[in-house]
């Protein structure tokens, strides 16, 4: 399985304190796309966690963000029950893909039974096809398809504006009356950097 690369942060930072530079872009990309339209969908407060579908071992392999990552029993038991291999073996007899979501819950971090207050879930965010990274709304379809959750979308909206939305902390979550963790940030066309790297950011409220 391909590991979840790492989502650049926004700004530059502090190294004193560790928060945002503002207007101190990370990347050259972010501050040249600034006022483009951004996808923004909530990032939830969890664990990150793959599944892999594999065609010529016709196998479902789980893990976490890396290959050393544990993933806690009670959500291997609850990914095992909403991806199991007949499901993959009937909709993609002909496609291997690597999921990637959200685990999350009661006991996955600290505000985890926001979310669910008994029980966990999966929320899927990203789909990759051999070396392609899918656009939103084939990650949509692939979820309706396994009968499964996927981050919700936020909005649109320039980078400027979502920065100032943050810092107000007036951005409820829409998994219930608590404070959204953060955004993560894609453009609404699927980009990469000169080096190959996705072009992706993420804002969380405790970045100000």
């Amino acid at each position: 399985m391909k590991e979840y690369h790492k989502i650049q942060s926004i700004f530059k930072r502090d190294e004193r304190t560790h928060k945002f530079i503002e207007g101190q872009y990370s990347l050259l990309e972010f501050e040249y796309l600034r006022n483009n339209q951004w996808l923004a969908t909530e990032k939830i407060d969890g664990t990150n966690v793959r599944v892999e579908w594999d065609i010529a071992n016709q196998t479902v392999t789980y893990g976490g963000r890396t290959d050393n990552a544990q993933t806690p029993t009670f959500l291997l038991n609850k990914l095992q029950e909403i991806f199991p291999k007949e499901k993959f073996v009937s909709l993609y007899p002909d496609i291997s893909m690597c999921l990637y979501g959200e685990g999350y819950g009661a006991r996955i971090q600290k505000g985890g039974g926001n979310y669910i207050s008994n029980g966990c879930n999966f929320s899927l965010f990203d789909v990759l096809i051999g070396d392609m990274w899918l656009q939103r709304e084939d990650v949509i379809d692939i979820a309706s398809k396994l009968e499964i959750p996927f981050v919700p979308e936020v909005g649109r909206y320039t980078l400027e504006t979502v920065v100032n939305a943050i810092k107000l902390r007036n951005l409820t979550s829409t998994f219930g009356d608590f404070l959204m963790e953060g955004l993560v940030l894609k453009p609404t066309t699927e980009l990469s950097d000169r080096r190959g790297h996705r072009i992706v950011t993420k804002i969380k409220h405790v970045d100000f």
